[in-house]
């Protein structure tokens, strides 16, 4: 019988991650299972800087963003010393089992500790949506919609003064934000990391959109293809376009999370810790079709996980 269960926040924060928190917290409690938070991701797991939550302290923190319990990148977690070092830390604290809740990177760090002996369940958290394995992960409606209401407001400016836009989203090696922005902002164009740009084949839709009447134009860019400013110059360059940049940088991870967000959060850290209570190690959430899965945590990284072709036909088919 599992006695203590520790969660942590790992990597880029992500909307929705307070209400994973809470969730697994309450979902202890329901089970009389005392719940310890980990401070400031891996960082604070190797320096055992640890607090026992209880029913206030997730209380009120259902829909704010970012995470109470903090969270940083770690190098010297890659490091077999770092995992030793944090094993130690959750045994003296006679902590059971580990909630880790994050990207892909964050689950390696759940694998190596599993390796190690220790039992780890992870929860996607990332507003990138790259991690396979499941449908959707935390953060990302939310970081679609903050996106989406500045695109919108754009677009108001686009028409008005005939011109066009390039709007920089979030996304260094995945492309699943801006290509839902770019389909439900009515985007001309889209540039993600998994599609290599063809700069020449952009002029010509421009051109062509232009010769057919349109006056103004949006095109979304994954940040991971290159900045927004390297775009104009070499749309300036081959076509002869002036374009006007902006870039919604970290303003995409704040905020409070959507209904869908908290609701998604709510249901796997509560089936986090209804795993581990069966025996489950090793292994990650997921959302498929709607339903709570498991699978192998190295899926979220082994798996790439693909854009969906539907999608991206949309953006060309509709943006003529």
């Amino acid at each position: 019988m599992l006695k203590r269960i520790a969660v942590l926040t790992s990597g880029g924060d992500s909307p929705g991650m307070n209400a994973a928190i809470r969730a697994v917290v309450r979902t202890c409690i329901y089970h009389g299972i005392e719940a310890i938070g980990v401070m400031r991701g891996f960082e604070g797991l190797m320096e055992g800087d640890f607090q026992t939550m209880d029913r206030a302290s997730v209380g009120g923190i259902i829909h704010r963003g970012g995470t109470i319990l903090r969270t940083a990148r770690s190098d010297r977690f890659k490091t077999e010393a770092g995992q030793r070092a944090a094993v130690v830390h959750l045994e003296n604290r006679r902590v059971d089992s580990l909630v880790i809740i994050g990207g892909d990177g964050s689950f390696r760090g759940a694998e190596a500790l599993g390796k190690l002996g220790f039992s780890t369940i992870g929860i996607p958290g990332t507003i990138d949506n790259d991690v396979a394995g499941t449908d959707v992960t935390i953060g990302y409606d939310t970081a679609v919609n903050t996106a989406l209401t500045a695109v919108q407001k754009l677009r108001d400016t686009a028409s008005s003064h005939d011109r066009l836009f390039i709007v920089e989203v979030m996304g260094r090696e995945a492309g699943f934000l801006a290509l839902e922005v770019a389909v439900s902002g009515g985007a001309e164009y889209v540039v993600v990391p998994e599609i290599p740009l063809d700069i020449a084949k952009m002029c010509e839709h421009l051109h062509y959109s232009r010769k057919k009447g349109k006056t103004h134009s949006l095109i979304i860019l994954a940040e991971g293809v290159m900045s927004a400013l390297e775009l104009r110059s070499r749309l300036q360059d081959t076509g002869g376009y002036d374009a006007r940049v902006t870039v919604l940088g970290y303003i995409q991870r704040g905020g409070s999370p959507t209904s869908f967000d908290t609701i998604l959060a709510s249901r796997m850290g509560s089936f986090a810790v209804e795993s581990l209570l069966k025996g489950t190690s090793g292994m990650m959430v997921g959302s498929v079709c709607g339903n709570m899965v498991l699978c192998p945590l190295s899926e979220a990284w082994k798996s790439p996980k693909p854009l969906n072709p539907e999608m991206l036909a949309l953006v060309e088919k509709l943006g003529v």
